[in-house]
Order: C-alpha cells, then structure tokens, then sequence
C-alpha cells in the first residue's frame, strides 16, 4: 500500500518529538511536514537531537501545511477547538493531542475547563482515543482525541474492577514526571526547583479525574466514585498510578488475578506485573521509557481487605504520542501495533 502522508502541526515539543520518533519506524506511515513557527526554516533536530540523522524535515509554519493522511495537532489547550474546521479541510483523519475533544459531554467540558466549548458541534464528533476503552469506535473515525496521561494510568489502574462493579470508592495517588509539564519552563517545572523533588500540586478534583468517570461510569450509568492526589517526583518521563479501592465485596488475589487477565488478555499493550517476590514485582514507569506498554498490578491488604491497584505508563508514549498512533492505526486498519513495538529501557 501506499504509505499514509502524516504532518504534525506543533512539532517542537515534547509530543511532537515523540510522535517523529515513533512514526519514523511505522511501516505505513511518511511524515511530510511539521510546524514550529518559531523554528520555521530549521530541521526538526534543532528541537528534538535524537533525530539527527533520521529525519531530513524542517520545521513549517501552519499557514504552509499542504493536504495529507493524518494530521497530528499538538498545540496547547484551547487552540484546536477553536480551528478544527480550518484542519478538517486538510486531512480526512485528525488526532489531536491536547484535551479540547477528550470529554464528550459540553457542559462536562464546562464544568471541568471553566469555560463553554468552543465548538460543540465537533465535539460531538471526537472519539477518545484511547483503544483499550473505545477501540470498537475508533474505526473509521475522522476526529480522535488524544488522552491525560494521569487519567490513562488511572484508568487502566481501575478498569477490571470498575467494570465489574466492584468500587465502591477509590483514592488514586499518582506521581508524575517533570515531562508531564511541557517543555516550556514554568514556575514549578524549571529544573532548579524541580529536581530533588516530592511536591504534591493537586491534592484533589485533578481535571483528569472527568476523563475517568467518562472511561469508567458504572454499569447502572451513575459515576464511578474516585479521587486524585497528583505529586511531581524526581523522574523525567512517566507515571505511577498507586490506586486505593474500597471494594463492594470482599476480593482475594485469584479473584484479582481473574479480573485483570480478563480485561486485558487480549490487549497488546497492557501487561501485568504482580510477581510475589523480586525487585520488579509491581509495576515501575523507569521500565516502560520510551514504550507504549502499560503495566498493571494489584495487591491485598489482608489486614482490612483493601484492594491497591497499580498502573505504570511513560507519559510521553502511552499518555500521549503512543495512544495516538495506535488510534490512528486502528482507525486506518493497519495493525494496530505498528510503530508501537519498542519494548521499552532497562536499565534507564
């Protein structure tokens, strides 16, 4: 076949780096141009050094992205919505990476972001993209979301007992990397305050958490009851969902082992790491650098029957540019693991 025509509106960040990355070992798949503004005119490897050698493309504007495939928008929140008519015109496949299409409900939109959708009538038509909770609507879709990388790791964390209506209530204490900030410097993630960190900066109502209760709403249709405590730690790429489940029933390890493989034996992503002895018996994010894997655990307390669920991801890759390539390969029906191989760093 014909190789898919992929540009990327945003390249210069983190995302966009990692969705070059990525694409550059996609059989399918030829980037044909990607925009920086403030880099028009300079190769791509002036932002993202990992590339040189592997990519002679140089950075565009927006106004210069000619028509393609697939078109990846990784530009900061508020923007897409506001333009998605103008890229609709450019490719028949549009994916993109920040937040404004991930929740479907506009007055959720509201309640969570402060203010109204900008254009309603396409977010009626976004599907979210991450395939191990929408996978059967990706197929054939023209507008997918990208996902929060803190609400996939919380999700994939709470899934298997979620959808058997087993929470009754669920405490998730996600620690975070300093990507998960961007790669423009802020008051919180400039290194110098950053680095040598254990810094807790949303004790709870964390916007992610509208993503989960979408993924996750309960057989009955009610929302799943869940919180988040989000703490940025001395990591660069990853996250580490540590969630606490009150449980509507008592529940052992079999059960457990039961729920988990039951959900995800047959997801080509998703891994479960509950080993009863050994320095990598729960899921680590140090192990998943680079990959688009997602590991998950569980444990017992048997002292009061609690349930603590684990998720890993790296943020840039399954919370991000991994989801989004592998949503763009399911809704192109190529294989949905192209691109996505790369088993991850160890030691990293």
């Amino acid at each position: 076949m014909n190789p898919v025509r992929v540009s990327i509106v945003g390249g210069s960040g983190y995302t966009g780096g990692e969705l070059m990355r990525l694409l550059l070992s996609h059989p399918n798949a030829q980037i044909a141009q990607v925009t920086s503004r403030q880099l028009r005119g300079l190769p791509v490897f002036r932002s993202h050094p990992n590339l040189r050698g592997h990519l002679d493309v140089s950075f565009c504007t927006p106004d210069e992205v000619e028509p393609c495939d697939v078109l990846f928008l990784c530009m900061p929140h508020g923007k897409a919505s506001g333009e998605i008519d103008r890229w609709r015109d450019v490719a028949p496949l549009i994916i993109d990476l920040s937040a404004d299409f991930r929740l479907r409900d506009p007055d959720r939109y509201q309640h969570w972001y402060g203010e109204a959708h900008p254009n309603p009538d396409a977010l009626a038509t976004a599907q979210y993209g991450l395939a191990e909770v929408n996978r059967a609507n990706l197929s054939g879709a023209s507008l997918i979301s990208g996902v929060g990388c803190n609400a996939t790791a919380m999700t994939l964390a709470l899934k298997p007992l979620a959808d058997a209506g087993l929470i009754r209530r669920a405490i998730c204490d996600v620690k975070v990397g300093s990507s998960e900030a961007g790669a423009e410097p802020s008051a919180g993630s400039h290194h110098p305050v950053r680095a040598r960190t254990a810094r807790t900066y949303s004790a709870s109502g964390h916007r992610h958490l509208a993503e989960v209760e979408q993924n996750l709403a309960q057989p009955d249709g009610s929302a799943l009851d869940v919180d988040a405590t989000i703490t940025a730690i001395d990591m660069v790429r990853g996250v580490l969902c540590t969630a606490h489940i009150d449980t509507t029933e008592p529940l052992e390890t079999k059960n457990l082992w039961k729920l988990f493989r039951g959900a995800y034996n047959d997801e080509p992503f998703v891994r479960i790491v509950a080993d009863r002895q050994g320095p990598h018996k729960f899921p680590d994010p140090r192990i998943l650098v680079g990959s688009n894997h997602a590991d998950v655990g569980f444990a017992v307390d048997e002292r009061s029957g609690r349930v603590i669920t684990f998720c890993a991801i790296d943020n840039l890759v399954k919370g991000a540019a991994g989801s989004a390539v592998q949503s763009m390969n399911i809704a192109l029906g190529l294989p949905e693991t192209s691109g996505l191989t790369f088993p991850g760093l160890h030691p990293a």
